[in-house]
């Protein structure tokens, strides 16, 4: 197969591809993320759509060649019809822990596979239950400084484990890609 791209900065997506022994480049988008739709699984598969075109054009404009394989993905926490990115700030980062403390929320991750005959788009959803978390230990998880760079202010994989009751769906998707589902749709395409 031809050059693998990642379009993402992210450690846990690198991680997770490696976890299934991809060899591949890491390319991030600089396109301005923009969000038209208010349903959260079209919103989530338009972020990484739009990941995911903006490096196969970067590539293939200034290095002129098609990559063999270029993966987008973005990742949203929703609760109560509300989308919830990555905190603005520490108090942001309490106001969504807050409101997940407790209960159930989704996490959607879209993703977005470009190859050189066609783009496959789609979205998985995971739903996480939540123990109750009191404000001392919001407080704490927030100083870890762990909640600022993820999706609804926390990370499945880090300290905010031991906040988690339990999850339907794949445990991936809560890190940040979906990577059984990749590799069964690039199988299906006969990538793999």
């Amino acid at each position: 197969m031809k050059d693998i791209i990642l379009a993402s900065q992210s450690p846990r997506r690198r991680e997770l591809l490696t976890q299934i022994g991809l060899e591949f480049e890491v390319l991030s988008s600089t396109v301005e993320e923009v969000i038209t739709s208010t349903d959260p699984v079209e919103a989530v598969k338009e972020l990484a759509q739009q990941k995911a075109r903006d490096v196969e054009r970067e590539v293939r404009v200034k290095r002129n060649v098609q990559p063999g394989l270029v993966i987008g993905a973005d990742t949203i926490v929703v609760y109560g019809g509300k989308m919830l990115g990555k905190p603005a700030d520490k108090e942001d980062a309490v106001r969504m822990l807050t409101m997940l403390q407790g209960k159930c929320h989704s996490v959607y991750t879209g993703v977005t596979l470009i190859t050189e005959e066609k783009e496959i788009v789609f979205a998985e959803e995971t739903k996480v239950y939540m123990y109750p978390m009191s404000e001392e230990e919001i407080a704490w998880y927030v100083s870890t400084g762990e909640p600022m760079d993820k999706a609804g202010a926390y990370g499945i994989q880090g300290f905010c484990a031991r906040f988690i009751e339990k999850i339907q769906g794949d445990y991936n998707n809560v890190v940040g890609l979906p990577v059984g589902r990749i590799y069964q749709e690039l199988k299906k395409e006969g990538i793999f």
